[in-house]
């Protein structure tokens, strides 16, 4: 290492389906939707992150808006390695460098993923002049973010509700004990939201005002301590094909996203009770930790206690908990070797 270590640059990434979140000398550098839009005739990316996002269901038919990861793994090869590259250009301290440096990464991956899954990872991170690439996995990283050591001889479970998937696993030692990988998280209680409002109202939104109704008013059940206010939402009318406005409350939206908060519901108890004996006391003095982006949603914390009778707890920041980790994993790198996968 030594002489070569000042062209060596070191980050962490957490690529999400909804998300993406690079850190970089112990900053979040770069927080953008994973979303880019591709010109058809030329084939070329005309923009990626924010930029895309806004164009997102405004395009004509030369634009074409796609989201290069579906259900936390990538499903658009070419789209997916050009949006990481820009994302790592766009990082201040590498923008001033002449040379190009070599990339110490770290980049977390979903727990259900298969081995073809990982090597696409592995080799778009090469191709952007990855030099050394370390794959962790989605809850350890969480795990790792929300302060948990995971070292020790101690259940712990976590479950992250990201864009794509909801990760749910017991970590102990340092090793994944039992995991379930369920492809319910953020994208489809927006598709619920859409689904409802489509049969319930006879208005057709776009998925950026059903992302928009599920963050202002989105709730996992209708006793909320505190609840939002009622929404206007503006889309168009499915009889008379004229744009519209109705009242929704969060009353509503907890009951279009209430099949797929089960689902999630039966997932955690599934995991439990693969559990072996002696965790499942750990857990049981422990609790259980949210993290990821649907962990926001109104009282599903306390939905899922009541489901299991245990204490939930939502990470601070959980947006962030999986890429904070996944930053802690890349200082030290000797400490979670066992964790990191080469």
């Amino acid at each position: 290492m030594g002489f070569f270590d000042f062209l060596t640059e070191e980050i962490a990434i957490d690529l999400g389906t909804a998300n993406t979140l690079i850190i970089h000398n112990d900053k979040v550098v770069v927080d953008s939707p994973s979303i880019v839009a591709r010109d058809r005739t030329t084939g070329k990316i005309v923009a990626v992150g924010k930029e895309a996002a806004m164009m997102q269901g405004k395009t004509h038919e030369n634009i074409k808006t796609i989201r290069p990861l579906k259900d936390g793994v990538i499903a658009d090869f070419a789209a997916s390695e050009e949006m990481i590259n820009r994302f790592i250009r766009e990082i201040p301290a590498l923008k001033k460098k002449l040379i190009t440096p070599a990339l110490r990464m770290v980049i977390c991956i979903p727990s259900g993923i298969t081995e073809v899954e990982t090597r696409a990872v592995r080799e778009s991170a090469q191709r952007v002049n990855g030099k050394e690439v370390y794959l962790i996995h989605e809850p350890m990283a969480a795990a790792i973010g929300i302060g948990v050591d995971i070292m020790q001889p101690k259940g712990n479970m976590i479950v992250d509700i990201g864009g794509g998937t909801t990760e749910i696993a017991v970590i102990a030692l340092g090793g994944i004990v039992c995991d379930k990988s369920v492809k319910i998280a953020g994208d489809v209680f927006t598709n619920d939201i859409i689904y409802y409002m489509r049969t319930q109202h006879n208005l057709h939104v776009g998925e950026r005002t059903a992302e928009k109704i599920k963050i202002q008013i989105g709730a996992a059940t209708e006793d909320l301590e505190t609840p939002p206010e009622d929404m206007s939402v503006q889309g168009r009318d499915l009889l008379t094909g004229k744009p519209k406005q109705v009242q929704i409350s969060f009353r509503e939206i907890a009951k279009a996203l209430d099949k797929s908060i089960l689902r999630i519901e039966d997932a955690v108890m599934e995991t439990l009770s693969q559990t072996p004996p002696e965790l499942a006391a750990d857990i049981y003095n422990t609790g259980i930790y949210l993290a990821g982006g649907g962990s926001m949603l109104r009282g599903l914390d306390k939905r899922l206690s009541q489901k299991t009778d245990l204490p939930v707890y939502i990470a601070e920041d959980p947006l962030r908990a999986v890429v904070r980790g996944t930053g802690i994993a890349l200082k030290s790198i000797e400490r979670y070797k066992t964790v990191l996968s080469k």
